[in-house]
């Protein structure tokens, strides 16, 4: 079984958050400035690009992200609705990769590459179970 047979170049999708002081580097080390971190930029892209490719998975699969190439641009306060974009720009092998980016409603914030890895959730799931200590 080929589990990104269905997925087509060009699928998309987006995710979006508002920007609360938890989700701010501040909020995790109290010397940083109170804006959107950078891991959380991320993630969204992430939530956006598993989006774009979970119509076109087969029953019981999702997908786990394989690797980031990301460049965080611009600050981002309290405050603003940051939306991540994800656009399918490959699909080789059993790798998904996407161009993704991120804007806060007044600026361009992040942009790069993801690559995401289809799985079957529970081989994945029992796969974990044997290893717990």
């Amino acid at each position: 079984m080929n589990p990104v047979a269905d997925v087509v170049v060009g699928a998309e999708s987006e995710a979006t958050v508002v920007v609360t002081r938890e989700v701010t580097v501040r909020h995790f080390h109290e010397e940083m400035p109170e804006v959107y971190g950078t891991p959380f930029m991320i993630y969204l892209m992430e939530v956006a690009a598993s989006q774009a490719i979970q119509p076109s998975l087969p029953p019981g699969w999702t997908s786990v992200g394989f690797e980031v190439n990301i460049r965080h641009l611009a600050a981002t306060p309290v405050g603003r609705t940051v939306t991540a974009r994800a656009k399918v720009v490959a699909v080789t092998g059993k790798l998904v990769t996407f161009e993704v980016q991120a804007h806060d409603g007044v600026n361009l914030i992040g942009t790069g590459t993801h690559s995401r890895a289809p799985i079957d959730l529970a081989r994945f799931e029992k796969g974990l179970a044997g290893q717990s200590t």
